[in-house]
Order: C-alpha cells, then sequence, then structure tokens
C-alpha cells in the first residue's frame, strides 16, 4: 500500500511546487513526518532533498522549454547558495529540531503576510533603475511576451546564502523563501521568478543530496525517495503547465497560502 501511496504523493507534491516555484518540499516534509515517526530527522531530510532535486530538474526542462528562465541570475544565486547549502546539511545534525521548527514556522507565516501586505510589484523597468551593482535584465518566453525587469544583485546574493543555508535544515526547498523575495524585493516577475527559483534550487538540492551522501547509508531512504520522485517526475510537468495559465496576481496569491499552511504545520506537528 505504501508503495502506491507515495507516488501519489510525489504527485501531487511535484504539482504544487512547480506550480509556484517552492519546490514541493514544504508540503512534503510534514508528511514524511508523520508517515514515518521512527524515522530520524536526517533521513526524512535526505528524502525530502532528493525528491525535491527530482522536482525541481523535471520543472527546470519544462520551464526551459517555456523559455522563462534567467539562467545567468539563476547561476549567480544558485553559486551564493552552495556554501549555506553545505553547511545547513550539517547544521542538521546539531540544530535542536522541534524548537527551530516553531520558529520557522512562524517565519513562514510572516513571509506569506508580507506577500499579501506588500504592494509592491514588478512593472516593466519603469523606474529605469541603474547603478553598479543594478542589472537589468530581458526575456521574451516561448509565446512571445518580453518581460523587462531590473534587481539589485548584491542583495540577491545575501537572500541566496540564507537561502541555500535554512533550506537543508528543514528540508522544505529553498523556494518557498527565494519566490516571494524574488518577487517583493527584487521585483522580478511571477513567471520569470518561479522558473528561476526553480533552475536555482535544482543546483542547491544537488549539493545538499551529495552533502548527505557522505554520511547516509541506510537503504530505504532511497527507496522512498524513488517512489517519490517517481511521482514528482511527472507532476512537475502539469505544473509547469498549469503556471503557464495563471495570471501573475494567482501565482502570488497561491504562494502566500502555501506558506501560511506550510507555516502553521510545521509549528503544530510539534504539539
Amino acid at each position: 500500500m505504501l508503495y502506491f501511496i507515495l507516488p501519489v504523493i510525489g504527485l501531487l507534491t511535484g504539482i504544487l511546487g512547480t506550480l509556484i516555484g517552492a519546490g514541493g518540499g514544504f508540503v512534503l516534509m510534514p508528511i514524511l513526518l508523520l508517515m514515518f515517526q521512527d524515522m530520524t530527522v536526517e533521513e526524512i531530510t535526505m528524502i525530502s532533498m532528493i525528491v525535491i532535486f527530482f522536482n525541481a530538474l523535471s520543472g527546470t526542462i519544462a520551464y526551459s522549454r517555456m523559455k522563462r528562465i534567467d539562467y545567468r541570475t539563476g547561476m549567480i544565486f544558485s553559486s551564493a547558495t552552495i556554501p549555506g547549502s553545505i553547511i545547513g546539511t550539517l547544521a542538521t545534525t546539531i540544530i535542536p529540531r522541534n524548537t527551530f521548527n516553531v520558529f520557522f514556522g512562524i517565519f513562514l507565516i510572516l513571509i506569506s503576510i508580507f506577500l499579501v501586505i506588500l504592494k509592491k510589484q514588478y512593472k516593466a523597468d519603469e523606474e529605469g533603475r541603474a547603478g553598479r551593482f543594478i542589472r537589468k535584465c530581458e526575456i521574451t518566453d516561448s509565446k512571445g511576451k518580453s518581460f523587462h525587469y531590473s534587481y539589485n544583485y548584491i542583495t540577491g546574493i545575501v537572500i541566496s546564502i540564507f537561502t541555500g543555508f535554512i533550506s537543508p535544515i528543514l528540508g522544505i526547498g529553498g523556494g518557498i523563501i527565494h519566490v516571494p523575495a524574488m518577487i517583493r524585493i527584487l521585483c522580478f516577475p511571477a513567471h520569470i521568478a518561479t522558473a528561476t527559483s526553480h533552475f536555482t534550487l535544482m543546483i542547491m538540492s544537488l549539493i545538499s543530496v551529495i552533502t548527505h551522501l557522505f554520511f547516509m547509508r541506510e537503504t530505504i531512504v532511497f527507496l522512498y525517495a524513488g517512489l517519490l520522485s517517481a511521482g514528482v517526475l511527472f507532476g512537475a510537468q502539469i505544473g509547469a503547465h498549469l503556471s503557464s495559465k495563471l495570471k501573475e496576481k494567482h501565482i502570488i496569491i497561491i504562494l502566500s497560502i502555501a506558506l501560511c499552511i506550510a507555516g502553521l504545520r510545521i509549528i503544530f506537528l510539534n504539539r
């Protein structure tokens, strides 16, 4: 029965995670904690990060066909996540999980409120920002729609360093932090933010998985991760397809709701 349930969970995780560019770990991690209460935090985190990698890989392939990935920005941000990702993975063995989960759950809820309240949104580079650390970008997707935007890449790097550290600790992926920051702080178009976040998350989660592999020898972990990943690969393609049919404001609303739910789930898992 479990072997049937896991791919279905993976499918749903892939759809929602790719739809909002968050990787799906925020949905998967609480489920894993409830299903496998005899597993260690390190084992569950390892499963989640493997699934997140395959979700991000599949989503990246789908978004690349849509030509919505800002590859240069993705490489800058993913490079910044690598040191934090390694440290965060190693930190899973020394940070008290219950206490950290409560604070991080509250943090996710605050981000969801921030996303809704803050009215600053992407505009077609009408501010004409310029400066030493400002990067101006232009992307035309497969449907011929052009996106013009600019952002402070130093701010983006700082956000990415933090994201790289926090992601492997909770095993929820970094997109749930990265996407809101890219949309509201860096002023990315929502569609470009979700696509580029997936590309960044693919590289970051791979580094985390490789780091885990040096310490993990439990074969059942890889079996469960494989079953979940099988569903995720299909779900990610569906999520990317659905994202092209949604307006940006709807993506933001879905992301905000998902953040709030994730925060509450993480908090109440400790009750």
